[in-house]
């Protein structure tokens, strides 16, 4: 048993919201603009220093992300500047050490140089007097070799003069020039009258 449908009712519920009678859309608006004042004065305020205080926050880390890529920049140019410094200092102190390098050797090849001039210098004034000597023990034998045999050969002492001219005419008769440093019998080793 079903109770009987009102479709009067049923129709009219229905239609109110497309068809809005005057008293609802009057209270709709007082509603709204209820609804807006309330929403100007406490949460649009609100929301606005939400907003303000985001825009902040978002422009002071763009500030701070640009500071800080300036001041990555800029120590990242000091750091270009020192390292090209510290090639250019690296560069002078092995072109100073390569100098320095060369002018130790070239000295010790000047002072090698000067040094085995000196020992040839002294070597040869060694030989030029050994050779001297030499000459000088040679005449002086010879001289009295040719005394001993001429005294031989004549059974008599020989006095200052015939000596002297013994002993000349040996050493001219002497070949001076076979003997090291090539010695002249009238230079380098005395007269031959010693002995």
């Amino acid at each position: 048993m079903s109770a009987p449908i009102d479709t009067g009712v049923l129709a009219a519920g229905g239609n109110f919201l497309v068809t809005p009678e005057l008293g609802l859309m009057l209270w709709t608006l007082i509603a709204f603009g209820v609804a807006m004042y309330l929403l100007r004065r406490l949460a649009y305020p609100r929301i606005q220093s939400a907003l303000e205080k985001r825009a902040r926050a978002v422009a002071e880390s763009i500030d701070a992300a640009e500071r800080t890529r300036q001041e990555a920049d800029q120590i990242l140019q000091e750091y270009r500047e020192r390292l090209r410094e510290a090639r250019e200092q690296a560069d002078e102190i092995v072109s100073r050490a390569r100098k320095a390098a060369d002018k130790t050797q070239d000295e010790a090849r000047i002072h090698a140089k000067e040094t085995r001039e000196e020992m040839l210098s002294d070597a040869r004034r060694d030989i030029e007097q050994e050779t001297r000597r030499a000459i000088g023990q040679i005449r002086r034998e010879v001289a009295d070799l040719t005394v001993i045999a001429t005294e031989k050969v004549a059974r008599k002492t020989l006095d200052e003069d015939d000596h002297k001219r013994l002993i000349d005419e040996a050493l001219q008769e002497f070949d001076f020039s076979q003997l090291p440093g090539g010695g002249s019998p009238t230079g380098n080793g005395g007269d031959g009258s010693s002995g």
